[in-house]
Parts: structure tokens; C-alpha cells; sequence
């Protein structure tokens, strides 16, 4: 049973550090689509509308 607590512990942190790092990258993929979508908005706004 000794020998199933590291196997378990290193699984739990392979998961963890996978989640973190999806995280990350869809974190960063959803800020850039979100800044695109912002200056693409500001841009349609300026366009349309004469502030």
C-alpha cells in the first residue's frame, strides 16, 4: 500500500498542472478574441456613429 501513495500523488499533480495549463492557454485565447472583438467593436463604433 506505501507504493500507491506517490503513484496517486504524482497522478493528481499530472492532472493539476494539465488543468492549469489549459487554463492558461484558453485564458489567453479568450483575452485575445476578447481584445480583437473590443478594437473590431471600437472600430465599427467609430465607423458608424460620429462621436
Amino acid at each position: 500500500m506505501p507504493q500507491m501513495a506517490p503513484l496517486s500523488w504524482s497522478i493528481l499533480y499530472l492532472t493539476f498542472l494539465t488543468t492549469l495549463t489549459l487554463t492558461c492557454i484558453l485564458n489567453s485565447y479568450a483575452i485575445n478574441q476578447k481584445i480583437k472583438k473590443n478594437a473590431f467593436q471600437k472600430k465599427s463604433i467609430s465607423t458608424n456613429w460620429k462621436w
